[in-house]
């Protein structure tokens, strides 16, 4: 409670960080859209065809995405690290962009998807929200274990337990045929990339103790915010839309 009641170091340079992302990431339906019509690749490999479509991964797709998307916010509270962080995660977004630009892809996605209960209506949900384009790299693989080593930073084992959940993401989005393994190998590639120029491991010294000692509550507690929002998702689908 003592580290979360710390004012939050939202200083002019981390604010510009954050709008500099926000403003980038509209791009990627922009390019979604401009891609329709157009010649795309399938860049699929012998191992693909490992990856039969597994609707259940979707949960795990949706869970522990949204996860490695908010941890950093409540882990990462030092203004240096925040801001390296948000560094990497617009050299992610600009690479990508360009990348999806360069070589425009569409997702191995089938045509329809069969069976009936809440994790095929899970995945028929992703895939109606989620445009089939802009596939390689993956951003969420890239996010994902940016995310972690930015945890990595403040404490080893949440960058740790960090870490497994972005391993497992790129998995899902194999079992969901959202990407390609090439799509996967090079998210990670550029996460490591980006993680090697802006979040070296030097900068754990400057990271507070209180910060450095609350952060695995402070995961967990996320964990659960995550798992709140599952039920609320199954809640939706059993009483509503899904029903």
């Amino acid at each position: 409670m003592e580290a979360l009641r710390r004012p939050y170091p939202l200083s002019l340079r981390t604010g510009v960080l954050m709008v500099s992302v926000m403003l980038i990431v509209p791009f990627y339906i922009v390019i979604a859209e401009w891609v329709i019509g157009r010649p795309v690749h399938a860049p699929e490999v012998a191992l693909d065809r490992a990856f039969p479509l597994r609707p259940a991964w979707a949960l795990v797709y949706g869970t522990l995405y949204l996860f490695l998307i908010l941890v950093p916010i409540f882990v990462v509270r030092q203004e240096e690290l925040i801001c390296r962080t948000l560094l990497a995660y617009l050299t992610i977004w600009l690479v990508a962009d360009v990348g999806f630009l360069a070589y425009p892809t569409i997702a191995p996605r089938p045509a329809g998807v069969a069976g009936e209960g809440f994790v095929v209506w899970g995945l028929r949900f992703l895939y109606s929200a989620d445009p089939p384009f802009n596939c390689f790299p993956s951003l969420h693989v890239a996010h994902s274990f940016v995310s972690a080593a930015a945890c990595a930073r403040v404490h080893r084992g949440v960058g740790r337990a960090a870490a497994v959940c972005a391993a497992l993401v790129g998995v899902s989005t194999l079992y969901t045929k959202q990407h390609y393994v090439l799509d996967v190998v090079a998210g990670v590639l550029l996460a490591g990339a980006a993680a090697a120029a802006f979040l070296r491991p030097g900068l754990r010294a400057d990271v507070p103790e209180i910060d450095r000692e609350a952060a695995p509550a402070l995961a967990l507690g996320v964990a659960g915010l995550v798992g709140v929002a599952a039920a609320g998702f199954w809640f939706a689908y059993r009483f509503g839309v899904g029903a």
